[in-house]
């Protein structure tokens, strides 16, 4: 029976005052029960549509969820490689031991997967340095013969190197500009007859090639001889090679993904950004480097000493063949 039935069933059979109070209290309470049955069916359809779409949200959601997503883990063989971090006197991890670098605790504060982006992260700051160097490095450093640095190549034998990496986070210094870091090296080394012909306590030489991620840019750097003329007993001493004056790479890399290739052949030596752009070296410089060892090297070589100061450069893929 509807509301209006009701009242006019009610008004007709009783007439009293007293009656009629009553009815128009009874007809207001069942109204009002009328009406809050209706709003409360709205609030429940409207609940069961907020929660139909809150599934669909959640589906969505599940799709996407990066914990879903399958880790990648970096394109990188360490078996011919050994790492120096910036703790000890330096501190050395080399093959097998840093083949389980993500388990190692001594590495794992410096070398780790970032397992989402595939790549491995080499973190570096400010700490211990190697005998010929004031600035600390989480840096790889080649080994033809695993766990021994006494086996190494020349340009006439040759050789190549190629990374994909970026760099994740580094510092600023006072001025608000980015600190430097050495991202790819060819480094030098005397033999041990050579290093006795000039009378050196180490096999040490000077760095061919150093690669820098300077600023956003790939900025390449190398060595030529401060007399063209020197004797080749002369060329073997580190003073005899000096500084060249750089080349910058136009491009802007940022923290953006880039490739970089180090090609070596006798008297000669390329590099090749994102395998487009390149610089090749093969002057009379080049040339008589052909007298030493050399062995590759790449990580994070941070070019600071600022407190504070840290970098962390990942490496996707990286490769060495001679």
């Amino acid at each position: 029976m509807s509301s209006k039935n009701i009242i006019t069933y009610v008004h007709a059979t009783l007439i009293n005052k007293s009656s009629r109070i009553l009815v128009l209290v009874l007809t207001m309470i069942f109204l009002l029960c009328t009406s809050c049955q209706s709003d409360n069916e709205k609030q429940n359809n409207s609940l069961e549509e907020e929660i139909n779409s809150s599934d669909q949200d959640n589906d969505t959601t599940n799709d996407e969820n990066p914990n879903t997503q399958n880790y990648t883990l970096p394109n990188i063989d360490l078996s011919h490689w050994k790492v120096t971090l910036p703790i000890g006197n330096p501190t050395e991890v080399k093959p097998p031991e840093i083949l389980n670098y993500a388990t190692n605790e001594v590495l794992k504060p410096f070398m780790y997967n970032d397992s989402t982006a595939g790549a491995l992260v080499f973190h570096t700051y400010p700490g211990s340095s190697t005998a010929n160097s004031s600035y600390s490095r989480t840096e790889l450093r080649e080994q033809m013969n695993p766990g021994s640095n006494t086996t190494n190549w020349t340009f006439a034998q040759g050789g190549t190197m190629k990374g994909t990496l970026a760099m994740n986070e580094i510092t600023k210094d006072g001025t608000g500009k980015y600190h430097r870091t050495i991202i790819m090296q060819i480094h030098g080394r005397l033999t041990d007859q050579q290093r006795d012909l000039i009378g050196q306590r180490d096999n040490n030489a000077p760095p061919i090639l150093k690669i820098y991620w300077a600023h956003g840019k790939v900025r390449v750097k190398t060595k030529v001889l401060k007399d063209i003329d020197a004797s080749d007993t002369e060329l073997l001493r580190t003073d005899a090679w000096g500084d060249d004056e750089g080349y910058t790479f136009p491009d802007y890399v940022g923290f953006e993904k880039f490739t970089l290739e180090v090609k070596v052949s006798e008297g000669k030596m390329e590099i090749i950004l994102n395998d487009e752009t390149s610089v090749v070296y093969d002057d009379i410089n080049i040339q008589k480097w052909g007298v030493f060892e050399n062995y590759f090297k790449a990580g994070n070589y941070l070019v600071t000493r600022d407190e504070g100061a840290f970098a962390k450069v990942k490496y996707f893929e990286l490769e060495i063949n001679h």
